[in-house]
């Protein structure tokens, strides 16, 4: 009996030990569970294969960014202003990921998880070097950070060939999104869009003074007379497509009297890479498709 107890414990201690050796490896592999309020900061990490553990205003992410989709295990914390915390602290992350705008909510927030905030169209600095650092930096605190370098790659290599895509000559463009009926956002130097056009090597009509996120918000009036074609990225707030329709100041402005209007679906103004790849791909096939010669 005591040999063969000893030749059972032999067999068994091995695969014993080699189980016990796997369990460290295991944890140590497992990614870092991460949540935010911010949606660049969002679509950033699904871009990068990561599941945020929580986002604040779903539904209101997919109204505006509309792509990536958010997972379906992540989830709503409610308003980004206020988030759900004691929600929040139920998913217990391992970080939490802010952008400055909600900085006054980093002390409540760091009572359930680290804090880490992530600036981004920081005014003095060229965009575009910004959303690489941004996917960077996004990438090192999920623990993706090949993900992140493909991610660089990938959007560097799409525009660039849509670039090659467009057609021989391009007016110069006016990308606007609609407030209300009688005013727009108009994006120009530090925004997103403008970046994507520089890529693209397409013009910008607007040349006027623009915030830290690259808009100016005007009157319909101040695109009068600005020789430029009319993009305009959705969404409409409700009852301003309506209201359009019947506007005198809206039906004479040149793209709309002779039908050269472009419209986008929804892109994020405020977005990283992945709304620069967004943006660039819609823009670049509407102006292939266009049926006016420019």
């Amino acid at each position: 009996m005591p040999d063969a107890l000893a030749r059972l414990l032999g067999g068994l201690v091995p695969g014993l030990l080699l189980v016990l050796a796997l369990v460290p490896t295991t944890r140590a592999q497992a990614q870092p569970a991460v949540a935010t309020l911010d949606w660049t900061l969002a679509e950033t990490l699904v871009a990068l294969g990561v599941t945020p553990a929580g986002i604040a205003q779903r539904d209101a992410y997919h109204a505006w960014v509309r792509a990536p989709r958010l997972p379906e295990a992540t989830v709503d914390l409610g308003l980004r202003s206020q988030p759900n915390l004691e929600l929040l602290a139920s998913l217990a992350p391992d970080r939490l990921l802010i952008s400055p705008m909600f900085a006054n909510l980093a002390p409540r927030l760091s009572r359930i998880a680290p804090v880490t905030t992530l600036p981004l169209y920081s005014p003095g600095r060229e965009t575009w070097p910004q959303l690489r650092e941004l996917s960077r930096e996004v990438g090192r605190l999920a623990e993706r950070e090949a993900a992140a370098e493909r991610l660089i790659a990938e959007t560097e290599t799409r525009l660039e060939a849509l670039r090659r895509r467009l057609p021989e000559r391009v007016s110069p463009l006016l990308v606007v999104q609609f407030m209300d009926e009688r005013h727009v956002r108009v994006f120009g130097e530090g925004g997103l869009y403008q970046a994507v056009m520089a890529r693209l090597g397409l013009d910008n009509a607007w040349h006027g003074e623009t915030n830290a996120w690259g808009f100016s918000l005007v009157g319909l009036e101040q695109l009068a007379g600005l020789e430029a074609r009319l993009v305009v990225v959705e969404p409409y707030p409700v009852g301003v497509e309506t209201a359009l329709a019947d506007s005198g100041l809206w039906q004479q402005q040149p793209s709309v009297r002779d039908d050269s209007l472009i419209t986008l679906p929804p892109v994020w103004s405020f977005g990283a890479l992945p709304s620069a790849q967004r943006f660039a791909d819609h823009l670049v096939a509407a102006l292939e498709d266009a049926p006016h010669g420019d």
